[in-house]
């Protein structure tokens, strides 16, 4: 019935969005939600009604009514496009504050939305990156509408699930971390880590570790390390604030 009516107050703005509260256990403690479903309109970020007691289509059709005559929602698929928009933004936060899983979840979800949005398909590969699901993620890819395969977003995400490769178990990475820090000279030992470090989202090692060995010996393996860091930053995003820095790093060891 959810579905029903929200397919049919679309072109007034509304959406349905629907949230696991297993896997978001925070955000279903905020909303106190004690039962399921539990139903609210989000407008702009925030909660303005509680349409749970609503248990009739024509119920909720006259709650949604009042509510629209209230809120300045445009009519059309620009008050959805501006919901995507935002859950977008929460999802990437998410996921440069390093919570793969999470961001993962919120992507899947938007992408039951927006399957023909470049920012979600992409944002959920990266996820599933970040999240060490890399099957998932290739999944993910190969589902990818053809209209977008070559969106410079898609482009992105698969360079980061080409440098995930096919996942880096703790063992692998603790034996990797551990050549290289008895064998700082053995650049193959290096760049050996610094792929495992990236491949898990630890990025600041994988960076620490390219920069150091352009410091040391920028020609090596012509130009790998540097070649390898400039596509963490592609598969990153260069708009991103830790590449910003990465890059100023970078500019220092090549031209300061």
């Amino acid at each position: 019935m959810l579905e029903k009516v929200a397919a049919e107050y679309a072109d007034k703005g509304v959406i349905l969005a629907k949230l696991n509260v297993d896997e978001e256990q925070f955000i279903a403690a905020q909303f106190q939600v004690r039962s399921i479903p539990t139903v609210y309109a989000i407008f702009q970020g925030q909660p303005v009604a509680d349409l749970t007691p609503a248990r009739t289509e024509s119920q909720l059709k006259q709650m949604l009514d009042q509510l629209l005559d209230k809120l300045p929602i445009e009519a059309g698929s620009g008050g959805q496009q501006a919901d995507i928009t935002q859950l977008v933004a929460m999802g990437e936060q998410v996921l440069a504050e390093g919570d793969g899983e999470r961001a993962a979840s919120i992507f899947a979800q938007i992408a039951d939305m927006a399957p023909e949005d470049a920012a979600v398909q992409a944002g959920l590969i990266r996820a599933l990156v970040a999240a060490s699901r890399p099957d998932e993620a290739r999944a993910a890819l190969e589902a990818v509408p053809d209209t977008l395969r070559n969106d410079p977003l898609i482009a992105q995400a698969t360079t980061a699930l080409d440098l995930a490769g096919s996942g880096v178990d703790d063992g692998e990475l603790q034996t990797l971390r551990a050549a290289a820090a008895e064998r700082p000279t053995d650049m193959e030992a290096q760049f050996a880590f610094a792929q495992a470090a990236f491949a898990v989202g630890q990025r600041d090692d994988a960076a620490d570790t390219l920069l150091a060995m352009i410091e040391r010996e920028p020609e090596w393996n012509e130009g790998a390390a540097k070649a390898k860091l400039l596509q963490i930053f592609e598969a990153t995003g260069l708009e991103d604030a830790w590449v910003a820095a990465q890059r100023r790093r970078l500019s220092l060891l090549l031209f300061g």
